[in-house]
C-alpha cells in the first residue's frame, strides 16, 4: 500500500504534463501564440521576424483572417507593396468587417493611383462608421483626384469637423486649399497639423513638401531635417530629404544623403535597399545592379531584395542570372507569384512566348490584381500574335495601375498597328496624366486627332511634344506627316530634315523626305538623298530597303534586289526587306529561291505569320498545294486568327478535295478579318458553294465580282452558284464575262460545254 501510493505524486505530473503537451499541439492556441509573436515583433519594428510568425499561423489556419491582416501590415511596412496588397484583400476576402484592412488597402488603391477603387473601399468604411474621419480624408483625396476637386475640399473640411483634433485631417484639408491656389489656407493648415502632434513625422514632411513645391528650399531641409531627428529610423524623411536636394540640382548631396540613410538604418529593409533605389531611379542601372547584387549575397531570404535585383537584371538583359535567382526563389516558395511574374518577364524577354504564358495564367490566378503580370501577360499574347487577348491584359494592367506608363505605351503601340483611333486618343491621354513632361502622350493623341480629322487639335499637341522634349526626333516627324497630309511640302521638308538632323539613323524620318521628292516627282533627288544618308550610317538596313524601294521604283530591278539583299545581310530580322527581296526574285521568276529566302528568314523570324504567307504563296506557285497547306497550317498555329492564312489554306482545301467543313470555318474566319477584300468574298462563296448553301454562295459571290469586276475567276464561281440555284440566263452571263476577260482561264472548256458551245481552242 506504501509504494502504491507514492505513484500519485508521479500519475499527477504525467497527467498534466499530458494535459499540457495537448495544448501545446491545439492548432487555435498555437496560431494566436504565432500572432501574439507576430504583434511583439511588428511593435519593436522587426517587419521580417512579424512576417515569419504570421505566415507560421496561416500555415495552421489559411482563413486565419487576422494573420492575413497583420502579415499584410508587416510586408507593407517592408516595402514589399505587391505582396502586402494580396494578404491584405485576402484579409478583407475573409472578414469584411475588418475597417481597419479596408482602410489600408484604400491607402494602397489610392497610392497606386487607383482613385475609383480607393473611394469605393473608403465608402464601405463610412457606411459601417460615419464618423471615421480616415476614411472622410481618403474619399477627399480619391474625389479631388478623380476631378471634383470641390467636393473633395468639402469632404476634407468635413474630416476636420468629425475629428477637429486630428492631424492627418488638417494635411488633407491644407492639400485641398493648395490645389485650390489658396497658398496662405494651405499654409496655415498644414501648420495646424503640426500644432496638433508636434511628433508627427508626416505633418513635418507634408508641410517640408509644401515648401518644396513654392522653392523655398531652405524651410523644406528645415522641415526633413526636424522629421529626421524626430524619427532617426524611417527612411521617409531621408529619401524627402534627398529628393529636395535632387530638385535644387545637387545629385552629389541627395547621394550623400542615402548613403548615410542606408547606414543609420542598415537593419531596416526599407532602408538598407534605398542607395540602390536611389540609383536605379537615377537611370545609374550598372550601378543599382552592383548594389542589389551585394544586397541579395548580404540578405539571401529578403524576396524583396531578391525580386528587385532580378528586375534589374532584366532590364540590362542579363537573363541567365536573372533566371538564376527567380528560380532561387521559386524553389523555396514554387507558387510565389511575384517570382513567376519575374520567371515569365525573363522567358518573354527570350521570346519563349507559349512558357511565358504557362508561368503566368497560374501566377495571375492566385494574384489577380497584380498588374505587372496582366502587363507582361500581355506582352506574350502579343508574342504569339494573340493582339485581342494582349489588348485584354494591358487593359487590366492599366486598370489595376493607371500609373503604369509602359501599360499605356502597349496600348497605343497596338491601336496604332490596328489603325484605332479611339484607342490612341485613350492612350496618348492617359500618358499626358501620368508624364505632362514626356512626349510620347501628346504624340500619340496628335495622331489620334489627325486620324479622326481634326488637324488643329494634332498640331497642337505635336507642337506640345516638341515643346517639351525638342531633342526627339518624334515630335518633328509627326509635324512633318501632317504638313505633308496637308500637302503644305515646304514645311514638311523641314520638319523631317530637323529628325534626321536629331537622329541620323532615322528611317522614318528619312521615308518622309523621300516620299515629298516622289510627290513632287524628283526621283533623282530620292535616290541621291538616301546614298548621301547611307553615306553618313553605312550598316543601316532600313536605309538599304528604302534604297532597294526608290530603285525599284525607277525600274532599276537589279540595283533593287541587291540593296534589298544587302537590308537583308545587316539585319536578318527585317522581314520588310526580305519580302521586298523574295517579291523582286518572283518578279523575275525565281520560285525556288524565293522558297529558299523564306525559308531562311523563317529561321530566323520563327513567329512572323508574313514570311509564312510568302513561302506559302510560292510553293502554291510550284504547284506544291500539299506542302503549301502545312506552312499555312504553321501560320494559323502561330496566329489563330490570320486571316490571309486562313483564305489561302480554305481556298487550297476546296480545291484540292479538303475537309469541307474545316474550309468553311476557315473562310469565315477570313471574311471576318478581311471584310473588304474580294478574295475572301470569293473563298467564303465557294466555300458556301461546296456546303450546297447557293443562295449565300452568290451574295458572298456577288460581293467578289463588284469589289474585282476583272477576275475571271470570280465570275466564274459566280456562274457556278447561279447554275446550281437554276438561274441559268445569269449562269450564261457570267460565264460568258469570265471568257471575255480571259479565254483561256483553266476552266474555259467547261464553262463552254455549259455554255453550249464549242471547246475552246489548246491553250
Amino acid at each position: 500500500m506504501k509504494s502504491s501510493k507514492m505513484l500519485y505524486p508521479w500519475a499527477g505530473l504525467l497527467i498534466a504534463a499530458a494535459l499540457i503537451a495537448g495544448c501545446t499541439r491545439d492548432p487555435q492556441i498555437r496560431k494566436k501564440e504565432y500572432l501574439d509573436k507576430g504583434l511583439s515583433y511588428f511593435e519593436k519594428g522587426k517587419y521580417e521576424e512579424a512576417v515569419i510568425e504570421y505566415q507560421n499561423a496561416i500555415q495552421i489556419d489559411p482563413k486565419f483572417a487576422e494573420a492575413h491582416y497583420e502579415l499584410g501590415r508587416s510586408l507593407v511596412k517592408k516595402g514589399d507593396w505587391t505582396h502586402g496588397f494580396q494578404e491584405l484583400s485576402r484579409a478583407v476576402e475573409l472578414d469584411p468587417s475588418n475597417l481597419k484592412a479596408q482602410l489600408d488597402l484604400a491607402e494602397l488603391y489610392f497610392t497606386g493611383r487607383r482613385f475609383q477603387d480607393a473611394h469605393d473601399r473608403a465608402a464601405i468604411v463610412l457606411k459601417n462608421d460615419p464618423r471615421n474621419a480616415q476614411a472622410e480624408v481618403i474619399l477627399s483625396n480619391s474625389d479631388a483626384a478623380l476631378g471634383d476637386a470641390k467636393k473633395g475640399l468639402s469632404e476634407a473640411q468635413q474630416a476636420v469637423q468629425m475629428d477637429p483634433k486630428r492631424s492627418q485631417s488638417y494635411l488633407s484639408l491644407a492639400f485641398m486649399y493648395e490645389r485650390s491656389n489658396e497658398m496662405a489656407a494651405a499654409e496655415q493648415n498644414y501648420s495646424k497639423a503640426i500644432s496638433f502632434d508636434p511628433k508627427s513625422m508626416p505633418s513635418l514632411i507634408a508641410l517640408g513638401n509644401f515648401y518644396q513645391r513654392q522653392k523655398r528650399w531652405p524651410d523644406a531641409e528645415k522641415q526633413y531635417q526636424a522629421a529626421i531627428a524626430l524619427d532617426p529610423q524611417s527612411p521617409s524623411p531621408r529619401i524627402a530629404l534627398a529628393n529636395l536636394y535632387l530638385a535644387e540640382d545637387k545629385k552629389p548631396a541627395a547621394e550623400q544623403t542615402i548613403q548615410q540613410a542606408k547606414t543609420a538604418l542598415k537593419d531596416n529593409p526599407a532602408g538598407y535597399r534605398l542607395l540602390g533605389d536611389f540609383y536605379a531611379s537615377q537611370g545609374e542601372l550598372d550601378k543599382a545592379v552592383a548594389e542589389f547584387g551585394t544586397l541579395y549575397s548580404q540578405h539571401p531570404k529578403d524576396n524583396a531584395i531578391a525580386e528587385a535585383y532580378a528586375q534589374l537584371l532584366i532590364q540590362q538583359n542579363q537573363l541567365d542570372e536573372a533566371a538564376k535567382v527567380s528560380d532561387a526563389i521559386l524553389k523555396n516558395l514554387p507558387s510565389d507569384p511575384a517570382a513567376m511574374i519575374l520567371r515569365g518577364a525573363i522567358f518573354n524577354r527570350q521570346q519563349k512566348y507559349a512558357d511565358a504564358i504557362h508561368m503566368l495564367e497560374p501566377a495571375l490566378k492566385d494574384a489577380p490584381d497584380n498588374a505587372v503580370g496582366h502587363f507582361q501577360l500581355g506582352l506574350a499574347y502579343a508574342g504569339t500574335k494573340n493582339l485581342g487577348q494582349a489588348e485584354t491584359e494591358w487593359r487590366n494592367a492599366a486598370r489595376l495601375q493607371p500609373s503604369m506608363a509602359d501599360a499605356h505605351r502597349a496600348l497605343a503601340a497596338l491601336a496604332l498597328q490596328k489603325h484605332d483611333s479611339k484607342l490612341l486618343a485613350e492612350s496618348g491621354a492617359d500618358l499626358k496624366s501620368i508624364s505632362p513632361g514626356a512626349s510620347d502622350g501628346y504624340i500619340y493623341e496628335g495622331e489620334a486627332f489627325f486620324w479622326l480629322g481634326n488637324p488643329g487639335a494634332a498640331e497642337t499637341d505635336l507642337k506640345k511634344a516638341i515643346e517639351v522634349a525638342p531633342q526627339n526626333p518624334d515630335g518633328y516627324i509627326k509635324m512633318g506627316n501632317l504638313r505633308m497630309a496637308q500637302k503644305k511640302y515646304d514645311e514638311a521638308e523641314k520638319y523631317f530634315g530637323q529628325a534626321l538632323k536629331l537622329a541620323p539613323s532615322s528611317a522614318d524620318a528619312l521615308t518622309g523626305l523621300l516620299d515629298i521628292a516622289v510627290a513632287r516627282n524628283e526621283p533623282a533627288k530620292a535616290l541621291r538623298m538616301v546614298q548621301e544618308q547611307i553615306a553618313l550610317v553605312p550598316n543601316s538596313s532600313p536605309f538599304y530597303l528604302l534604297l532597294g524601294q526608290i530603285e525599284l521604283r525607277s525600274k532599276e530591278q537589279e540595283k533593287a534586289e541587291n540593296a534589298a539583299q544587302k537590308a537583308v545581310e545587316l539585319d536578318k530580322h527585317n522581314v520588310q526587306a526580305v519580302l521586298l527581296f523574295a517579291n523582286i526574285q518572283a518578279a523575275r521568276g525565281s520560285i525556288d529561291q524565293v522558297i529558299a529566302t523564306y525559308q531562311r528568314a523563317i529561321q530566323d523570324n520563327p513567329n512572323d505569320v508574313r514570311l509564312y504567307l510568302g513561302l506559302g504563296s510560292a510553293l502554291e506557285a510550284r504547284n506544291d498545294w500539299q506542302q503549301a497547306e502545312d506552312i499555312y497550317q504553321k501560320a494559323l498555329e502561330i496566329q489563330p486568327d490570320y486571316p490571309l492564312a486562313a483564305n489561302n489554306l480554305a481556298y487550297l482545301m476546296l480545291e484540292h478535295g479538303g475537309n469541307a467543313n474545316v474550309a468553311f470555318s476557315l473562310a469565315q474566319t477570313a471574311r471576318k478579318g478581311l471584310p473588304n477584300l474580294p478574295n475572301s468574298a470569293d473563298t467564303l462563296g465557294w466555300a458556301y458553294y461546296q456546303q450546297g448553301a447557293y443562295n449565300a454562295a452568290i451574295e458572298a459571290l456577288q460581293e467578289a465580282v463588284k469589289g474585282s469586276p476583272n477576275s475571271a475567276t470570280y465570275h466564274y464561281h459566280l456562274g457556278m452558284a447561279y447554275q446550281k440555284a437554276n438561274n441559268l440566263s445569269m449562269a450564261k452571263k457570267e460565264f460568258a464575262r469570265a471568257l471575255e476577260i480571259n479565254p483561256k482561264i483553266s476552266q474555259a472548256d467547261e464553262i463552254n460545254k455549259l455554255l453550249g458551245a464549242s471547246p475552246a481552242p489548246d491553250k
